[in-house]
This record gives structure tokens, sequence and C-alpha cells, in this order.
């Protein structure tokens, strides 16, 4: 477990994250996370929460009508 320090930053706060977690997971500067609530904190993470969501509706989509799309695509 990591343990961080707000900070204040112009009318907003912040953080830093430690090197080993950016090395870890990827991130580089600049890169956007998300901030996901939940009912006991949030969770933060660099995949959009709406993508995942298209990409599952997708799915449903292709499954359902694949001949349809198919026919289509000819």
């Amino acid at each position: 477990m990591k343990t961080i320090k707000l900070r204040k930053v112009g009318n907003s706060y912040g953080f830093t994250i430690p090197k080993e977690l950016m090395e870890k997971y990827q991130l580089k500067e600049g890169e956007e996370l998300h901030v996901i609530e939940e009912n006991d904190g949030f969770t933060l993470t660099p995949y959009d929460p709406n993508f995942e969501e298209w990409t599952e509706s997708f799915k449903k989509t292709n499954e359902k009508y694949k001949n349809t799309l198919k026919a289509l695509a000819e």
C-alpha cells in the first residue's frame, strides 16, 4: 500500500503518483486519468469507462446482427 499527500494547487488540490506506479501502469506525463466515484471512495484509472460501455454495446449488437452486418459489408 502506498500513501500519498494532497497538496493545494491554485484553487484545486493535487497529488503526485510515485515513479514505481507510473512505470508499473505505463503512465506518462500529461496522460488523462478518469475518476470513478464509488460508495466507499473512488478509483483512478487511465481507461475511459465510457469506451468500455461502448465496446460492450458493440459486441452485443455485433452478435445479434452478425448475419445482417456481414450482408451489408458485401
